[in-house]
């Protein structure tokens, strides 16, 4: 009986010792960023999402702007075209999670997003020669929330730079690199923005 219960003793022990090291072995990978690989990851992720969403919510709004225009200066027919043929284009661009680590993919979403911010840029320069399109209630409005829009574009993209290089960093530097190598290889570097002039600001939109 002494036996069986020094044994059942003894197996407890064991088992706590276990739970114990196991605890601080859990407690000391986290510690030495075992898992900033995958959180830095999915930051990056979510921070590219919000880029989509505000680009998107641009494009939602282009037609809309086309068509205000076309009703007070259907003779700007060559810039109102340019827009369209943009905006088709931008929205064409097949984007999905391979975008971010693919520098060609994301050479051609840059492009497409910037084409169509120089032919909007251009349409909006129109609307000086038009006194009563700048003064309509419909136009007012679409430039208020384009406005903002541009706005969001521009801080949705600041953030995603951050998060990227706070990824690509741990990617590229002991011990994120070691532990990306042995835990994470599918991890890849992510693609962020090439500064162009003017890219610190929003488009102008002043009317």
């Amino acid at each position: 009986m002494t036996r069986r219960t020094d044994m059942t003793a003894l197996l407890s022990t064991a088992r706590i010792r276990a739970a114990l090291t196991a605890m601080f072995l859990a407690f000391g990978l986290s510690a030495c960023g075992i898992n900033n690989v995958p959180t830095l990851e999915e930051q990056a992720k979510a921070a590219w999402s919000e880029v989509q969403n505000q680009y998107q919510r641009r494009a939602d709004l282009i037609p809309n702007l086309v068509e205000t225009v076309k009703g007070f200066a259907q003779q700007e027919r060559e810039v109102l075209t340019q827009v369209t043929e943009a905006r088709a284009r931008a929205t064409q661009v097949q984007v999905d999670a391979s975008t971010v680590t693919d520098p060609e993919k994301f050479r051609q979403f840059q492009e497409a997003q910037n084409q169509l911010s120089g032919a909007l840029g251009r349409l909006l320069a129109t609307v000086e020669r038009y006194p009563e399109l700048k003064s309509n209630a419909n136009f007012l409005a679409l430039q208020s929330q384009l406005e903002g829009t541009e706005n969001r574009i521009a801080v949705a993209r600041r953030d995603y730079i951050s998060t990227v290089q706070a990824y690509n960093t741990e990617l590229r530097t002991i011990p994120g690199r070691w532990i990306a190598g042995i835990l994470y290889p599918e991890a890849k570097p992510m693609e962020t923005f090439t500064a162009t002039a003017g890219s610190d600001r929003p488009p102008p939109v002043k009317f």
